[in-house]
């Protein structure tokens, strides 16, 4: 089946005609590109010409057994997935396969519901080791600095060049952590301004009556405390790029000032009064859904059209596939050279709970994690056990379709808290509030 674009080869090894013609076309109608050989002589020669991605083989096969080659496959070719397939199936047979190396053990006849979800857990492991592989450690697509080869990333990547080569304004949009700052520094150093400055911008983080000074610039005297004429951050980023983020948690009152910057093309310091021409190009983000805004009478509707000429969707990490597997390898080797470590390698048990795991935080929440990994582990691999106790299988005493919504937040925000070992900070970030917010929550559900 295709993953990533990528035409998986599937070698069929039997010494039944019927059994190779059945599976040829069986796996063929899966989208599998299907060798077959009626020898384990011919599957070694075809083992040699063409890149094996799975190789399905019957145990009893005349001159050298299946197991026989079972176990070379296991020893020459690791990033090939084995299923082996017997008439006589028996718990120390299917014991002896996987000891030697098969990753699915399947009896005669087979049929579909046997054999596909077979393949597709033989996929996914192969995926894991190619992940895992120190012979190919940059086999992702990078675009400043953003890692991902998922159908959804490459659009992205799509998208940031569009923007990059276009000078209409940009809006990034996407859960908290899943690296809006990151795409608007890739679409600057990949656009004509690159030379110029890029000045990034928290609204957020910024009170109400600040902001104004902040981003337009003051005189001296504007206000209280302003001691002397100073350029806002717009003004820093004359020739560049200004990158606003949380740009929906402005007032009306400031989106009505933003407004008049990007239809103009000028600032006025706060006290000032004369206009300022300026020359950037205006990148903002924000993880809420600024449309709802408009309707809720929250949100201006001519300033969401004039930020909404392009924008980015980043989707969430859990939506990317196999990508978690190549940011866990990007993170490891990062933070093992940052901390003068050899980079640990991850168990395909472990790498199969962080893809399959819900990811709230994002892929901020996957670089704290790994990089917690790295500091606290004093062995060479990364099993289950190691991973926070959330990600983990648990059995679980009661429904959450049994508890109250105050119930269900209390425990998400204690596992959160525990998974970041109680940095308020990074709690807040992963569950995408600020830390005001947090506090409030703490308080009112007795957290310490």
């Amino acid at each position: 089946m295709a993953r990533n674009g990528k035409l998986h080869n599937v070698l069929v090894v039997d010494d039944s005609p019927l059994m190779l013609k059945l599976l040829e076309k069986k796996l063929g109608d899966y989208r599998l590109k299907v060798h077959v050989a009626e020898s384990v002589e011919t599957a070694l020669d075809i083992l040699k010409q063409i890149p094996i991605d799975i190789l399905i083989t019957d145990k009893i096969m005349p001159t050298i057994d299946g197991l026989d080659l079972v176990r070379y496959v296991y020893e020459n070719h690791s990033n090939t997935g084995i299923i082996m397939v017997t008439s006589y199936a028996s718990v120390e047979g299917a014991v002896e396969a996987v000891k030697i190396g098969a990753d699915e053990y399947l009896q005669k006849p087979i049929t579909d519901e046997k054999l596909f979800p077979a393949v597709e857990r033989v996929i996914e492991k192969i995926n894991i080791r190619k992940s895992q592989s120190v012979d190919n450690p940059q086999q992702y697509r990078e675009l400043g600095g953003i890692i991902g080869q998922s159908p959804a990333m490459q659009k992205v990547f799509r998208a940031i060049r569009k923007a990059a080569d276009s000078p209409a304004t940009v809006l990034i949009t996407g859960e908290s952590g899943t690296g809006k700052e990151l795409v608007a520094r890739a679409i600057h150093y990949n656009s004509p301004r690159k030379d110029g400055p890029f000045v990034s911008v928290n609204c957020s983080a910024i009170p109400e009556t600040l902001l104004e000074s902040e981003l337009f610039g003051a005189v001296k005297g504007a206000y209280t405390g302003s001691t002397e004429t100073r350029e806002g951050y717009f003004a820093k980023a004359e020739k560049g790029s200004i990158f606003l983020d949380e740009i929906s948690s402005t007032s009306l009152q400031m989106q009505s000032k933003l407004l008049r910057v990007l239809q103009e093309k000028e600032i006025t310091k706060v006290g000032a009064n004369t206009v300022q021409k300026i020359d950037i190009k205006v990148i903002a983000a924000t993880n809420k859904n600024l449309k709802e805004l408009v309707d809720e009478g929250r949100y201006r509707e001519d300033l969401y059209y004039r930020l909404n000429v392009l924008t980015i969707d980043l989707p969430p990490l859990a939506a990317r596939g196999d990508d978690v597997l190549l940011l866990t390898h990007f993170f490891a080797q990062k933070f093992a050279g940052e901390y003068g470590k050899e980079p640990p390698t991850f168990t395909e048990d472990a790498l199969r709970v962080l893809k399959n795991y819900a990811w709230p935080g994002n892929v901020r929440e996957l670089d704290n994690l790994v990089q917690r990994l790295i500091v606290m582990s004093e062995k060479p691999s990364i099993d289950v056990a190691d991973l926070p106790q959330h990600m983990r299988y648990t059995l679980q005493r009661t429904n959450n379709a049994t508890k109250s919504l105050l119930q269900v937040e209390q425990e998400h925000i204690k596992l959160v808290l525990e998974s970041v070992n109680g940095n308020k900070t990074q709690a807040a970030k992963i569950l995408g509030i600020d830390r005001k917010t947090l506090r409030e929550k703490l308080k009112k559900h007795a957290i310490i």
